[in-house]
């Protein structure tokens, strides 16, 4: 008994909650990106805010970081399978949804970005998004009387470069985390799923959760998942990166969270809804060597297990996360 209560003494005070209680607690990894404590914090964020909403950041002024990205919809874009950018381009993946990126060490459907601070360039510079380059971009704000004080507010100098720009977009960025679910209130003993939430709750661990781990409900790993090949696109995913023939078809996996909001799904935004995702588990997919170990099988389920499942996704939206007004259209844009 003496050594068990020592053992319990050297516990996070919330596991010993989580052991007093019996209460499933859902513990969050530990984030790659902390910028709270740096000086100027607050005042990048802002900063970041406003650049995210600016079609300036576009060569023709006509596309924002939000064009692609709208908040309601979980910061994805569901008018389009494809990036949609300046001059009605359009690009070569679907534009993924935006939340809890402070805990990705890597960027992208294929991780061709190592860093937060780096993200932005790629939209700016790709052709068929913003079409813009960072030179540009700083060029132009430098023009505008009305970042100068918030450029100085937040880096101590009027003056705008490349390096203020993208690091205030992604102190921006590390803001926005989808953390106020049902989902997450149940896990945090404040709420109850329903029979039928919880029904789906125990479908999602047995065929979902290896892929899309809790409680980011994504493993951050890159995987395939037997989608057959689009031939007008012929996207390798990792393999475009890393030149290695076991990552041929590989994607990175995308959260699960606010899920009905961020429709069209996959890299390619081919499925417009779930029911085309479940179906897809069950009879579309395209065995290969390089399957994720868990869709060696088609998954078959009950339409009610179907209808279960889709339940329990639905207590991943995050209704403060999606329309919270911090987080919309800047104020003072």
């Amino acid at each position: 008994m003496k050594i068990r209560i020592l053992m319990l003494l050297g516990m996070p005070i919330a596991l010993l909650f989580a052991f007093h209680s019996r209460k499933p607690l859902v513990f969050w990894p530990k984030q790659v990106y902390s910028f709270q404590h740096e000086a100027g914090f607050k005042e990048r964020v802002e900063l970041g805010h406003l650049l995210f909403y600016d079609p300036v950041l576009s060569a023709d002024s006509s596309v924002s970081c939000a064009s692609c990205h709208l908040q309601y919809t979980a910061f994805a874009h569901v008018d389009h399978a494809l990036s949609h950018g300046i001059h009605d381009s359009i690009g070569n993946r679907n534009a993924p949804a935006l939340m809890n990126l402070a805990w990705h060490r890597e960027l992208m459907w294929d991780g061709a970005i190592h860093h937060l601070d780096m993200q932005s360039l790629a939209p700016i510079s790709h052709p068929a998004e913003m079409g813009s380059s960072i030179q540009e971009v700083v060029g132009k704000l430098n023009r505008s009387r009305k970042y100068a004080g918030a450029f100085y507010k937040a880096f101590g100098d009027s003056l705008a470069s490349g390096e203020f720009v993208l690091k205030s977009i992604s102190r921006f960025l590390t803001t926005l985390v989808s953390n106020r679910s049902k989902y997450d209130s149940v896990m945090n003993g404040t709420s109850v799923f329903t029979a039928q939430q919880k029904s789906g709750y125990e479908i999602f661990r047995k065929h979902c959760n290896s892929c899309h781990t809790e409680p980011l409900f994504t493993s951050l790993k890159y995987e395939d998942n037997g989608l057959p090949l689009n031939p007008r696109l012929n996207d390798l995913g990792r393999y475009s990166i890393t030149q290695n023939t076991a990552d041929s078809s590989r994607f990175k996996i995308p959260t699960l969270r606010n899920i009905t909001y961020s429709y069209p799904y996959m890299h390619d935004g081919r499925f417009n809804s779930l029911g085309e995702v479940l179906n897809h588990y069950e009879k579309g997919m395209v065995q290969r060597k390089g399957m994720q170990k868990a869709l060696k099988h088609n998954i078959t389920l009950s339409s009610v297990q179907k209808v279960d499942l889709v339940a329990f996704l639905l207590t991943l939206n995050d209704k403060h996360f999606l329309f919270n007004p911090e987080l919309g259209f800047p104020k003072n844009n």
